[in-house]
């Protein structure tokens, strides 16, 4: 599990890994609704990370499980 710190600015999502100082935004998400949002997302370097769905309440820091590069 790693903390990512996400934001948005202009409409576009963006996930933030301090830990590897890597920024990446969000191109595609599983669950995109104001009350349930998160599930698999993939960015645009193609990894793939899991976010704990929950209320979309950004910016917010979460744990966030990667799945695959």
């Amino acid at each position: 599990m790693a903390k990512v710190m996400l934001r948005e600015s202009d409409g576009v999502i963006y996930f933030y890994v301090a830990k590897k100082d890597m920024e990446e935004t969000i191109e595609s998400i599983e669950f995109d609704s104001d009350e349930k949002w998160g599930g698999e997302v993939e960015l645009a370097n193609g990894e793939t990370w899991w976010i704990k769905p929950d209320k979309k309440a950004l910016p917010k820091e979460v744990n966030c499980k990667k799945v695959s590069d």
